[in-house]
């Protein structure tokens, strides 16, 4: 029997799990090699997680114990399970991973967001889809479909944003040196999270970034790479 269990978003179809900050999660337990299982959540399932006091995924319940928020979850997997793979590295790069934490989430997620918002709003259940764009549309201040309207000009400028990822990928495998740590799943998340929801392209083929989310695609017998859903399937 699994005592540990995540709440997870999911579209439409149940299988379809897209969150940026469920994947980090995800990716940390696999890295930890801790079993769970994942409940499937919906933005319009409030209820179903309120017992962790606030309303958004990922939530983890570890037998007695329920975490939320992907940076806690970690820091928590972290300081429980110290004798699995750390996802820091030590302290210090604990607190290194919060500016890989902040760059993600303050540049590189609205820069997806601006790119593939509207192919989000297809994916969803039917209960989440008005829920979605009322709420993203109030957030952009216009329709979902005219805030990706230019995305192909748009991307060059999100591609240019990535650079300081590019020149470390370009010196070693990830950025965590020679194995993957926490930061590579935090920045993974957000181009899982596009490759999931739309058939919207972020990258060249060309670009140095690509081999390594490939590696992390592969990782764990593959997890990743087997969770985009056929009618996106091109890798």
């Amino acid at each position: 029997m699994i005592n540990r269990v995540m709440y997870d978003l999911a579209g439409a179809n149940v299988n379809l799990r897209f969150s940026p900050y469920c994947w980090r999660s995800r990716m940390a337990l696999l890295h930890k090699n801790l079993q769970f299982e994942t409940v499937p959540w919906r933005f319009t399932d409030k209820e179903a997680i309120a017992f962790s006091g606030q309303g958004l995924v990922p939530v983890l319940v570890d037998k007695d114990q329920v975490v939320h928020d992907s940076w806690a979850i970690a820091d928590y997997l972290e300081r429980t399970y110290p004798d699995a793979p750390s996802l820091f590295g030590g302290d210090k790069g604990q607190s290194l991973t919060r500016f890989i934490n902040e760059f993600t989430h303050s540049v590189v997620i609205p820069g997806i967001a601006r790119l593939i918002v509207s192919d989000i709003v297809k994916i969803l259940d039917e209960r989440d889809r008005a829920y979605f764009r009322e709420t993203r549309e109030k957030h952009f201040g216009q329709p979902l479909e005219e805030v990706t309207s230019n995305r192909d000009v748009e991307v060059v400028g999100f591609r240019k944003s990535l650079d300081p990822a590019r020149r470390v990928l370009t010196r070693q495998p990830y950025l965590g040196g020679s194995t993957p740590l926490y930061a590579d799943y935090i920045l993974f998340g957000a181009f899982q999270w596009a490759r999931c929801a739309s058939p919207f392209e972020l990258l060249t083929e060309e670009d140095p970034i690509v081999p390594w989310r490939d590696r992390l695609l592969d990782a764990f017998d593959g997890h990743a790479r087997h969770a985009r859903p056929p009618f996106l399937r091109t890798a």
